[in-house]
């Protein structure tokens, strides 16, 4: 994850560029496009790629006594399962299987904006947020907000995606269903923050980087995939 995110930086105070109107995003960020869809995100396999401890050798395990036990009944216990070794190992593999298990598959959402830089600056990693208003209820508004390590050069596009198990919105009026053929949001993307590589920052002025830095943190600590964006 970028470290800028995590340094302080030059907040850029040109009146011009102030942001505070969305008209004014785009002399530096275009949005070219957004929408969300329902997904099914897949569940995942965690390995936790480690060898099960081999139990040490008994007499049990000499080739008579093992060919012995190959004569007897089925179902008659290994005298090696008994050993302190066995135990271990049989015990250390159960934890193994239950570390590498696979997680169910969740329904979810993907979130999609479509951007353009269109400044001089090489941008390093953009806040942004999508908004929902409901049509029948304007004080129903949902914010659902994102970081994105974007590294994009001047005049370049990029997909800013990420995935998530909330929707647009938890809660929805009575009006709003009555029409099941009805737009239900009003649906806008919001530019937050842009932070550029050579350290200057350009933020939305309602925007608080406190409100979200517990979320920040959280998800600068946990590992990155390919993934360019995550949700706050």
């Amino acid at each position: 994850m970028p470290r800028s995110i995590l340094l302080p930086a030059v907040v850029l105070m040109l009146a011009a560029i102030a942001f505070a109107q969305d008209a004014n995003q785009d002399l530096l960020i275009s949005v070219i496009d957004h929408r969300w869809e329902r997904v099914r995100v897949p569940g995942q396999k965690l390995d936790a790629n480690t060898a099960v401890p081999m139990r040490g050798l008994t007499s049990s395990d000499k080739y008579y006594q093992r060919a012995a036990r190959e004569n007897q009944p089925k179902g008659v216990p290994d005298p090696s399962e008994y050993t302190t070794d066995g135990r271990s190992s049989a015990i250390e593999k159960n934890v193994q299987e239950a570390r590498s298990a696979k997680t169910d598959d969740v329904n979810g959402f993907r979130y999609v904006a479509n951007v353009r830089n269109n400044s001089g600056r090489k941008v390093d990693v953009l806040f942004w947020e999508y908004r929902f208003t409901e049509f029948a209820n304007p004080k129903n508004v949902i914010r659902r907000q994102f970081l994105c390590a974007a590294k994009m050069k001047p005049g370049e596009k990029l997909e800013l995606a990420a995935l998530s198990i909330l929707g647009p919105s938890d809660v929805i009026s009575a009006e709003s269903l009555k029409d099941p053929d009805r737009k239900l949001f009003e649906e806008k993307i919001l530019l937050n923050r842009i932070e550029f590589t050579d350290g200057a920052i350009l933020q939305r002025r309602e925007w608080k980087m406190a409100d979200v830095e517990p979320s920040v943190k959280k998800a600068t600590a946990a590992p990155w995939g390919k993934e360019i964006c995550k949700m706050l």
